[in-house]
C-alpha cells in the first residue's frame, strides 16, 4: 500500500474535501483505495456497520472511495463534551472521557492504535489517502503528534499542503507553515494546493511563480471556490441558508455541544425549506417546526437552552399550534428528568426536563451504535427508512407507549423489531433516536405532510443520490485543475500508472 497525506495550513482549509474528491478520482481510474485520518476531533459521526464509530467526513470520504465504511479509517475520535475534555473513542468504542492534559499523555497509547488500523489497512487497498487534523505547525502540539508530521514520519509517507486562499494570507499561510515544521519534515512536503479561488487565474500566477522559487516545492493546482458544493461537514455549521420565499420554516436551537448536524442537511437543501439555526439572544418564535438536535452532553445543552429562554418560546410555539421534533439528545430533552449518575457526560447528576412528555432518561455507559432499517407511521401513514443510533441513554416511560418508529436491527433476525421514540396524545411532538431520519425522501414527505406541507412543487431530495451527483462534480474539478500526472507521481515509487493498475 501506498500513502499520500493532506495536510493544511489551518483548519478548514478544505483537507476533506480534497481527500474525498481524490478518492474519487482514484477510485473512478480504477484503483483500490481507502480514506484515512489517525486522529479527528469532531462532533459529527457515523457508525459503520460492524457497530462502530467513526468521524462523519470519513464516512464521506468512504462513499467517494466506493468502500465500507471501518474503523480503521479513523482509529481515534475525540468528541468534545466540554471546553477542556472529550470522550475517547479507539477502533470505534469508547473507552473514557479525558481531560485534555490526561489525553496528551496518552498519546503515546493511541499513536499505537493509529498504527494497527494503518497496517490493517495495508492488506486490503493499494492506497491510503490521508487527511490531517488542524495545521502541522501548531508549535504547542508537536510532542507526541499523531494527527500529522507524527504519523507521516512514522509511516515515511509524502505530503501536500493545501491552504484556503478565500480567507487570505495564502502565501504567508504556505510560506510560513512550512518554516515552522523540521527539516525532515520539509523535505516530506512534495508540495501545495490552494484551495477555493476567485477570480483570474493569470492575476495569481506571479504568486505562485513566487511561492515556488521561494520553498522549492511545486504548486499543485488551484481549485476554485465551488459554489453549492454541499457534501457532509466534518464540524462547521452551514448558518447562512435563509430563504425569503419559504412554503415552511423549521428553526434548529444553536446548542453548544449539538451533534450530527449533518442529519439537517436534506432539509437545508430542499428549496422552499427555510431551515435556520437560531443563535445565542435569537428568538425562536415564527417557526413551523422547531427540533431539538442530538448532543454530546445534553445536560448542560438543556441547561443551556433554558437559559436562553427557549423553554418558554416552545411552550407557546405548541400552545399557538407549533410542532416539535427531537431527535436523539433532543428527544431527551422532552422528558420530565435526566439523570447522569455515573457521570458519563457531565459532573450533574440529574436535571429536570423541558416536561413536555412523560418519561425519563437515565444516562448509560454503554453506548449504543447500530445501523437500522425502520418503519414510521405518523397520520396514519406509513413508509420504510434507514438511519443510525449513536446514545448512551435509555429512556422509559408511558409517553413511549405510542411510538414513532419501529426498528429493525442489521442483521433482521426473525424479522424482530423495537419500538423507538414517541408521538405526543395531541400529535403535536414526535421524537426518535435515530439519526439519518431526513436522509430517505418518504420519511421527509410524511414530516411534511404532518406539517400541512404537501405541495412543495419539487422532489424532496434524496440526501444520497445529491451526494453522488456531488461527489462526481468534486472529481472532474480535482482532474481538471490538479496535476494529477505529478499527485500520480507523488503517491508513486510503487504504485502502477492507471494502465497498469493492480486487480481490485
Amino acid at each position: 500500500m501506498k500513502t499520500l497525506m493532506v495536510q493544511g495550513t489551518t483548519s478548514d482549509a478544505g483537507k476533506s474535501t480534497l481527500v474525498a474528491g481524490l478518492c474519487r478520482v482514484l477510485v473512478n481510474a480504477g484503483y483500490n483505495v481507502a480514506p484515512f485520518k489517525p486522529q479527528n476531533m469532531a462532533l459529527n459521526s457515523a457508525v459503520t456497520k460492524d457497530g462502530g464509530e467513526i468521524g462523519r467526513a470519513q464516512a464521506l470520504q468512504a462513499i467517494a472511495a466506493k468502500v465500507e465504511a471501518r474503523v480503521d479509517f479513523n482509529p481515534i475520535l475525540l468528541k468534545p463534551n466540554s471546553d477542556t475534555g472529550a470522550q475517547v473513542i479507539v477502533h470505534g468504542k469508547a473507552i473514557s472521557n479525558m481531560e485534555a492534559g490526561k489525553y496528551h499523555d496518552y498519546k503515546k497509547v493511541a499513536m499505537q492504535a493509529v498504527l494497527e488500523s494503518h497496517q490493517r489497512l495495508a492488506n486490503d487497498h493499494q492506497v491510503l489517502l490521508v487527511e490531517g487534523a488542524g495545521s502541522p505547525a501548531e508549535i504547542n502540539l508537536r510532542a507526541h503528534d499523531i494527527a500529522n508530521m507524527g504519523y507521516a514520519e512514522a509511516v515515511d509517507c509524502p505530503v501536500i499542503l493545501v491552504a484556503d486562499i478565500d480567507r487570505g494570507g495564502v502565501f504567508a499561510h504556505l510560506v510560513g507553515t512550512l518554516a515552522l515544521l523540521s527539516e525532515s519534515e520539509q523535505a516530506r512536503v512534495k508540495g501545495f494546493i490552494i484551495n477555493r479561488f476567485r477570480g483570474d487565474i493569470k492575476l495569481l500566477e506571479s504568486g505562485l511563480d513566487w511561492l515556488e522559487e521561494r520553498t522549492g516545492k511545486p504548486v499543485l493546482g488551484v481549485l476554485p471556490y465551488l459554489h453549492d458544493l454541499a457534501l457532509d461537514a466534518e464540524d462547521a455549521v452551514a448558518l447562512d441558508n435563509k430563504i425569503t420565499q419559504a412554503k415552511v420554516k423549521i428553526f434548529v436551537p444553536l446548542l453548544p455541544h449539538m451533534s450530527n448536524h449533518t442529519d439537517f442537511d436534506p432539509l437545508r437543501l430542499q428549496a422552499n425549506i427555510d431551515l435556520q439555526y437560531i443563535k445565542i439572544g435569537q428568538s425562536l418564535q415564527g417557526a413551523d417546526l422547531i427540533i431539538l438536535p442530538g448532543s454530546k452532553n445534553v445536560i448542560s445543552d438543556l441547561a443551556f437552552l433554558k437559559q436562553q429562554g427557549w423553554q418558554q418560546e416552545i411552550e407557546q410555539h405548541l400552545r399557538y399550534g407549533g410542532k416539535l421534533l427531537g431527535i436523539c439528545g433532543g428527544y431527551q430533552m422532552l422528558g420530565k428528568q435526566i439523570f447522569d449518575p455515573e457521570h458519563i457526560e457531565s459532573h450533574v447528576e440529574k436535571i429536570s426536563g423541558l416536561g413536555l412528555l412523560d418519561f425519563t432518561t437515565t444516562l448509560t455507559q454503554d453506548k449504543t451504535l447500530s445501523q437500522v432499517s425502520a418503519t414510521m407511521t405518523l397520520n396514519g401513514e406509513t413508509c420504510q427508512l434507514t438511519g443510525y443510533e449513536i446514545h448512551c441513554g435509555v429512556s422509559t416511560g408511558p409517553a413511549l407507549s405510542n411510538s414513532l418508529l419501529n426498528i429493525h436491527y442489521e442483521p433482521i433476525a426473525q424479522a424482530q423489531s423495537n419500538p423507538d421514540g414517541c408521538i405526543s396524545d395531541d400529535g403535536q411532538i414526535i421524537a426518535t433516536y435515530l439519526h439519518g431520519f431526513f436522509d430517505c425522501p418518504a420519511p421527509t414527505q410524511l414530516v411534511l405532510n404532518w406539517l400541512g406541507i404537501n405541495d412543495l412543487q419539487t422532489p424532496v431530495i434524496d440526501i444520497n443520490q445529491h451526494r453522488e451527483i456531488q461527489l462526481e462534480r468534486l472529481a472532474d474539478v480535482c482532474e481538471q485543475h490538479l496535476a494529477m500526472d505529478k499527485i500520480y507521481d507523488i503517491i508513486n515509487q510503487g504504485v502502477d500508472t492507471p494502465s497498469n493498475k493492480l486487480a481490485n
